[in-house]
């Protein structure tokens, strides 16, 4: 099977089955049923999310249009790597290739966060003042591009398989939305699900208004590397029922419109 044809048509498969599943079931059973999850504001939301993933699918097909998976292929045709000079197992060495990609995409979270540069561009994916699967969407065209080079050079340093490589990007686009869904869990199933799965309620509590959250639950995948780096914070001080979600400075419908999450990390505050 061609893989420059196969990637594309399977991540872009994979993508609209588990968005359509999650917002069908978000909407169907959604855990906080708040005025801002709905309705029109909803609406202008998820126009505004869906069309920055839109511009940065775009944007990477012309700049990377080999993305990762890619460069899984170019370095493994040249025998770079870490993990090929190692000898292992292809199965093991795919495993590890996998953990260390989700911890190096957890470490790029991680400085969004503390560096001022990377987080001006960060902030757009935080100004979101609802939080549902369209908000693991919601991410400046420049930054994608960062991550994608960062996510590249590890790629090449490792020598990860390209099925790794593979499995590895659809794993991550589909957990972004899962755990950025509204999806009602049972608490049970919750408590469970966090020891080895960021779920919505872990994550949530990412994009609470108080800084202290924010500065916390960095993982997409695993949830192992916050409780191992002591990010880890299991409940919002306020519940998820009362907390406020998105930046404080930046309340109200701004945020839903493309135009001012496109020029958002070019104002000075």
């Amino acid at each position: 099977m061609d893989s420059a044809f196969s990637e594309p048509v399977i991540r872009i498969a994979v993508f609209l089955l588990i968005f359509g599943s999650l917002a069908v079931f978000e909407l169907w059973s959604p855990r906080l049923d708040r005025e801002e999850m709905r309705g029109a504001l909803k609406s202008r939301r998820w126009i505004a999310n869906v069309s920055l993933l839109l511009v940065s699918s775009a944007m990477m097909r012309i700049v990377f249009p080999a993305a990762a998976v890619g460069a899984a292929a170019w370095a493994q045709a040249r025998g770079y790597g870490l993990l090929p000079m190692l000898g292992g197992h292809g199965l093991v060495t795919g495993i590890l290739a996998f953990v260390l990609l989700d911890f190096s995409i957890w470490l790029e979270h991680l400085a969004s966060h503390k560096l001022p540069w990377l987080w001006r561009l960060h902030r757009v994916h935080h100004a979101d003042t609802g939080f549902d699967v369209t908000t693991g969407l919601r991410f400046h065209p420049l930054e994608i591009l960062l991550s994608m080079l960062w996510k590249t050079a590890i790629i090449v340093i490792l020598g990860a398989p390209v099925l790794a490589v593979l499995i590895f990007e659809i794993v991550l686009n589909s957990t972004s939305m899962f755990n950025h869904s509204n999806l009602k869990l049972g608490l049970g199933l919750d408590r469970w699900l966090r020891r080895v799965l960021v779920t919505p309620d872990m994550h949530r509590v990412h994009h609470s208004t108080i800084r202290r959250e924010t500065d916390s639950n960095y993982g997409f995948n695993f949830p192992f590397w916050d409780r191992m780096f002591g990010t880890y914070r299991a409940q919002p001080e306020r519940g998820h029922e009362g907390i406020d979600i998105g930046l404080s400075a930046y309340r109200g419908d701004k945020p839903s419109s493309l135009v001012w999450a496109m020029v958002l990390p070019f104002r000075k505050n």
